[in-house]
């Protein structure tokens, strides 16, 4: 719109235009007002009834919440304002009328239930609260962007429809591809491999992964951002530095450039992860869980964590925390075993003490090592050749992790629900919007 003025922009003064959607309207008798809100903040609109004509002060006071409206007018000084200036209107236009009766109250005053606010986003971003959930979201994603360039990365996009799943089973979103089947990718994990043994060595991708599982929690998607990095010449406990080092910009990232977004969630002492995270060996972390008589049976080698498991431990160590020298055969194929110990891989899992955010480890590099993991998970290296005869062309030592960019969110501010920091999010129930 030519000439328009940001709310927050208006100075006693000035004479601005201003557009954006009617937040509230009070009408005192003799004089109204009109709160116009904006992406920059609110501003008062005040019609004096009796000065002036009537046609502007009807269009002012009659317009419907959330309706779009333009506002021409000198600004003034007006300390009892919200914002301390008031526009005084000579023309007043209602682009877009709003239906009387909405959804939910995008003033916030009154609570709407979060599928009502699912299945009417549009109007939802338009509180104060959802919208700084989104503005920190993005902070975050630009945060680690330039954390991973800072760390040699170069940012790839790869394909979502694939020939084989990464990791084969059953979580698998068939598709019908030109009369074949295809599947949505669960992970660009192959892909990202077979790019460190390129001329790119080390990489970085923020993209879609999607996952058929049954899961229908607070905390589990079918379709998720995942935030992943692979580099060559890497080894497990060196990606667990780069995993540390992504995770706290995104926490600095937040903290130095979402101030009022975090005062409107209620943080007032929001602070970045400072010390080096804790290293737990999975071995220490199933001894930790059984000491804390938690669980209705002692977990034994080989288990994986339950969710009772993980809260427990969690609340123990307080803070970020990785749990490393994983069992081999509760991790994927592609997962290096130790060199003097085939029973222990060295995968790795960084948690938040409410659930986990990160799996990772060194890879398989060997072609030989590579194609007799595929068999011990069941899985036919044949359906996997365009990734495994790549190992044999000189592929070097690497590592890497993928990190679920929602969840970072959902523990960084302490959501309730994981849907909340997905604009319309996808799982076993909702396909629309």
């Amino acid at each position: 719109m030519e000439n328009r003025t940001y709310t927050a922009d208006a100075e006693p003064g000035d004479t601005v235009t201003v557009a954006g959607w009617a937040h509230e309207i009070r009408d005192l008798g003799g004089i109204a007002f009109l709160i116009v809100r904006d992406t920059t903040g609110r501003i008062q609109v005040k019609f004096e009834k009796d000065e002036m004509d009537d046609d502007l002060v009807d269009t002012g006071v009659d317009v419907t919440r959330e309706s779009v409206v333009r506002v021409s007018g000198d600004v003034e000084a007006e300390e009892r304002a919200p914002t301390g200036v008031e526009v005084v209107p000579d023309e007043v236009e209602v682009v877009a009328d709003a239906d009387p009766e909405l959804p939910l109250d995008p003033s916030g005053k009154v609570d709407a239930d979060l599928s009502t606010r699912l299945d009417n986003r549009t109007l939802d971003l338009r509180t104060e609260e959802s919208k700084a959930v989104f503005e920190v979201r993005a902070e975050v994603l630009r945060s680690v962007r330039e954390r991973f360039r800072e760390l040699g990365s170069i940012e790839i996009n790869t394909p979502k429809v694939v020939a084989t799943g990464t990791e084969g089973g059953t979580e698998l979103f068939p598709v019908t591809y030109f009369g074949r089947e295809a599947f949505m990718n669960q992970s660009p994990q192959l892909f990202k491999q077979l790019m460190v043994g390129s001329g790119l060595e080390r990489v970085f991708e923020v993209g879609p992964i999607f996952r058929a599982e049954e899961h229908n929690t607070p905390r589990h998607l079918n379709e998720a951002t995942s935030i992943d990095f692979e580099s060559a010449f890497f080894d497990h406990g060196e990606a667990m530095d780069a995993c540390e080092a992504v995770v706290k910009a995104a926490y600095e990232g937040v903290a130095e450039n979402c101030r009022e977004e975090l005062e409107t969630l209620g943080y007032e002492n929001f602070e970045a992860p400072s010390g080096e995270f804790p290293r737990l060996t999975y071995e220490a972390a199933i001894e930790r869980i059984n000491a804390t008589g938690r669980l209705d049976e002692q977990l034994v080698w080989g288990d994986d964590l339950p969710t009772e498991g993980e809260h427990a431990l969690g609340e123990e160590v307080g803070e970020h925390y990785f749990i490393t020298d994983w069992p081999s055969e509760i991790k994927p194929f592609y997962i290096k075993d130790h060199d003097d110990d085939e029973e222990l891989s060295t995968g790795f899992d960084l948690m938040h003490p409410s659930m986990e955010l990160v799996s990772g480890g060194q890879r398989e590099h060997r072609h030989e090592r590579l194609i007799e993991g595929f068999e011990q998970q069941g899985l036919d290296p044949d359906a996997f050749e365009y990734y495994t005869k790549m190992f044999k062309y000189g592929m070097p030592p690497h590592a890497g992790w993928g990190l679920g960019g929602e969840r970072l969110v959902m523990t960084m501010l302490g959501l309730d629900n994981i849907r909340e920091a997905v604009l319309f999010p996808r799982d076993r129930q909702r396909l629309s919007p």
